[in-house]
């Protein structure tokens, strides 16, 4: 009974060693700086910058951040109200580029309550976020043809933006 056993359990060490999966390699960036703001991006990909904008760019796809001051501080706790004011204006965001939002979820950047969208206009795809703080306003654009993520740079974008 001691010799069946112990044959599958056999079988079992010997296919976990060699089915191991490979070792993923690490993904090489570069932090680059806006105004008020950085997040990382491909390493070759290319930057433009401006008074209040931060675009990297590779072929037809592009990550970016723009600053803009609110008239109001915002207050986290009014964090509903200001997800149903987004919700009307990404709306509009992407009528205005003839297309309609196809996803809306809370999220957190920079480890703040974020809203983002997802929309697709005109071949392009579009995911937007909006991190609210103080008189600030981040606005966090990624635009690409077919997949919206090429070179994983807007996952980057959403997860190393930092405010300040």
């Amino acid at each position: 009974m001691l010799a069946r056993a112990s044959i599958p359990l056999g079988v079992l060490f010997i296919l976990a060693a060699c089915g191991g999966s490979p070792q993923q390699k690490p993904v090489s960036t570069r932090v680059i700086h806006g105004p008020g703001f950085s997040f990382s991006v491909p390493p070759t990909w290319g930057i433009r910058r401006s008074a209040t904008a931060l675009v990297a760019k590779h072929g037809d796809s592009q990550v970016s951040a723009t600053v803009f001051t609110l008239l109001k501080p915002y207050d986290p706790a009014h964090f509903q109200a200001a997800a149903r004011e987004l919700d009307r204006i990404a709306a509009k965001l992407a009528a205005k580029a003839g297309g309609s939002v196809t996803d809306r979820a809370s999220t957190v950047v920079d480890g703040r309550k974020t809203r983002a969208y997802r929309y697709v206009s005109k071949g392009m795809h579009m995911r937007i976020g909006f991190l609210l703080e103080g008189k600030r306003e981040y606005q966090l654009l990624c635009v690409a043809p077919g997949t919206i993520d090429i070179d994983g740079a807007c996952t980057l974008l959403f997860t190393t933006f930092r405010a300040g």
